[in-house]
């Protein structure tokens, strides 16, 4: 998210430690989605609320995320909640004696382990650097559809403030239009003509700008499945 947004959720996880409970209520309800998608793609099953016990362990751990989240540890909001969801959903199937095939670690060993501070830190870290390095690699895949490199991006990327607001202006327009998405998803190509009119720019700036605008329009449309780039990178626009 935007740094005003990210700065607004701060404010508001501060607010909720300080014993805010409507404001507590008020974001739980907004992130709900995020947290039957998390459970549900863990579960690797479609999961309801008011019927499967993991989307109450998941809700349960989301609120424990609020009050453990630490923001000088420039871990995202939503990447760190992630972590805690998906390690408290395996706590549970370890006591549950389910997908015992699926977790071999002594559970002796495995709640000393869990119970130690430094081991949970240590666990956290290399956990979100694995997701980090999974998305980036998912990323890098999803672009080598629409025939963009790392590389390409690089070069592509613009060097003026102006130039970079205007081509972000027209990602963010591209990524909120359902039919303009469409239109890239299915063609692999930027709906230029249609694009003009919704972002105001010329068809000269949106063509040199074509694979910076796509890049930047498949993450401003999957914020929740590019959540640590989506964090990251500035789209101060």
């Amino acid at each position: 998210m935007d740094s005003n947004k990210y700065d607004l959720l701060l404010a508001t996880i501060s607010r909720i430690k300080d014993g805010d409970t409507f404001a507590r209520e008020k974001l739980v309800e907004q992130y709900k989605p995020f947290i039957l998608k998390t459970a549900s793609q863990f579960c690797q099953r479609m999961l309801e609320w008011g019927r499967d016990d993991e989307l109450s362990i998941s809700l349960i751990a989301f609120n424990s995320a609020i009050d453990s989240f630490e923001p000088d540890r420039k871990v995202p909001f939503l990447a760190f909640c992630k972590v805690v969801i998906i390690n408290r959903l395996k706590d549970f199937f370890r006591r549950e004696a389910r997908y015992q095939d699926a977790f071999r670690l002594d559970d002796e060993t495995l709640s000393d382990y869990l119970e130690s501070k430094t081991a949970w830190d240590n666990y956290s870290t290399r956990t979100i650097e694995d997701e980090r390095r999974e998305e980036i690699e998912e990323y890098e895949r999803l672009l080598s559809e629409y025939g963009i490199s790392f590389d390409n991006l690089l070069e592509a990327s613009p060097r003026h403030r102006d130039y970079r607001r205007d081509l972000l202006t027209a990602a963010c327009k591209l990524a909120q239009t359902d039919s303009l998405m469409e239109h890239l998803n299915s063609k692999k190509q930027l709906p230029i003509n249609d694009l003009m009119k919704v972002s105001g720019l010329k068809r000269k700036t949106l063509e040199r700008g074509r694979k910076f605008i796509i890049a930047s329009a498949l993450i401003l449309n999957r914020p929740e499945q590019f959540i640590y780039l989506r964090s990251y990178i500035n789209f101060e626009s």
